[in-house]
């Protein structure tokens, strides 16, 4: 496999780029696309449709590839491979459930290959707001391939507006749906893994009052007043709700305890004056136990491209090409460090890289479980044999 990133801030740019890289006999089968919204999709998809490539795509929150990072851009990884070792997938749920959904998609996944691994891009946001459940995609491909599978890959975003994401292939398109590659891990490995780097303090807090992802009371007190005060941040509850979101919530996510798995990293994205609650970015029971997390510094870019380095000497590997689905969350609370821990990873495994900020991502977790993720890096090395 050989692999070239190319990047963009216009579609003339991203078509230069590709003829160019073209220009020396490198034939590139399949295109993984980042584009901004504001950008045109459709334009994207035809200019590499008359080169004959495959794709994949996702709208995103700011994508980058190796030494850059965009904003309102596109950043396409290039894979010069085999065709028969791959096939892009893609299933619009529209009226049915992700279940079944899913469930469609690992059937062709195992259909295809006996050992399938897959790349997946999934929308997170329709534009009347409903959410894709990204645990229930998790869990739906694994109880039909195998807790064994690799699986890695991340929500499309929108810029941070929420109006909308989309998936989409060469000739599909969609606001609720799913994409995928899937590699025959027979001819193409897959490397990876999920983290988040922040590190929890202090005792462990219980829930003990919510409705969905609304938190009224933490350890019997009023949760937003325990919050803010655990982290002695002064905030007037008369300002913006993005201001509570930016300026303190995506800095100090909520660590949820789940059995025998890893914390649920949780960001609290505002609070309802309404009803005095604390508004969580996915819903938590009543019971719950958590930790509150440490303000974030360079540690934690630290133990990513950290862990990275410890995979790749356990496993004595070279990688082709590197993809990366880092929450954007991240973008905002560690500002410059998000692009260094990006090129520390391509740095890393010295290949070819491209990745976007997403609203929710797809990978293994340090104790080696699949899980639908928040806060997180995830990323994966793809070498073929």
């Amino acid at each position: 496999m050989r692999a070239r990133s190319i990047k963009g801030k216009s579609i003339e740019e991203i078509k230069d780029a590709l003829l160019q890289n073209m220009a020396d006999g490198f034939q590139p089968a399949l295109a993984v696309v980042f584009i901004s919204v504001k950008q045109n999709r459709d334009a994207i998809r035809e200019i590499l449709n008359k080169e004959h490539i495959d794709i994949i795509g996702a709208t995103s929150c700011n994508e980058f590839t190796d030494g850059y990072q965009s904003e309102g851009g596109i950043a396409v990884l290039l894979l010069e491979t085999d065709r028969n070792n791959y096939t892009v997938l893609f299933e619009d749920i529209g009226d049915g459930t992700i279940t079944e959904a899913a469930t469609r998609l690992a059937d062709k996944a195992l259909q295809k290959f006996a050992h399938p691994s897959l790349i997946i891009l999934s929308t997170s946001m329709m534009e009347d707001g409903t959410m894709l459940d990204g645990e229930t995609l998790t869990r739906s491909i694994e109880k039909r391939i195998g807790s064994q599978v690799n699986l890695f890959g991340g929500m499309a975003g929108d810029d941070m507006s929420f109006k909308g994401t989309y998936v989409f292939t060469n000739d599909r398109s969609s606001t609720y749906g799913v994409a995928a590659i899937v590699f025959n891990e027979d001819a193409i490995k897959m490397y990876g893994i999920a983290l988040s780097g922040w590190k929890s303090v202090g005792v462990s807090r219980t829930i003990t009052k919510s409705r969905k992802n609304l938190v009224y009371e933490i350890d019997g007190k009023p949760a937003l007043e325990m919050y803010l005060r655990f982290l002695g941040e002064d905030f007037d509850a008369t300002q913006d709700q993005s201001k509570f979101f930016d300026g303190v919530g995506l800095h100090y996510p909520l660590q949820i305890e789940r059995k025998d798995r890893e914390p649920m990293m949780c960001n609290p994205m505002g609070y309802n004056k309404e009803e005095n609650a604390l508004v969580l970015e996915s819903e938590v029971e009543k019971g719950s136990h958590f930790r509150f997390s440490t303000p974030p510094d360079f540690d934690i870019v630290e133990t990513v491209v950290g862990k990275a380095k410890e995979i790749r000497s356990a496993n004595d590997v070279d990688a082709d090409a590197v993809l990366i689905f880092s929450c954007a969350s991240r973008l905002s609370a560690l500002g410059p460090m998000a692009q260094q821990e990006n090129d520390g990873l391509a740095e890393v495994w010295k290949a070819p890289m491209a990745g976007f900020f997403t609203y929710g991502e797809f990978a293994r977790a340090i104790n080696g479980k699949h899980e639908f993720h928040s806060t997180t890096c995830s990323w994966v090395a793809l070498k073929e044999k």
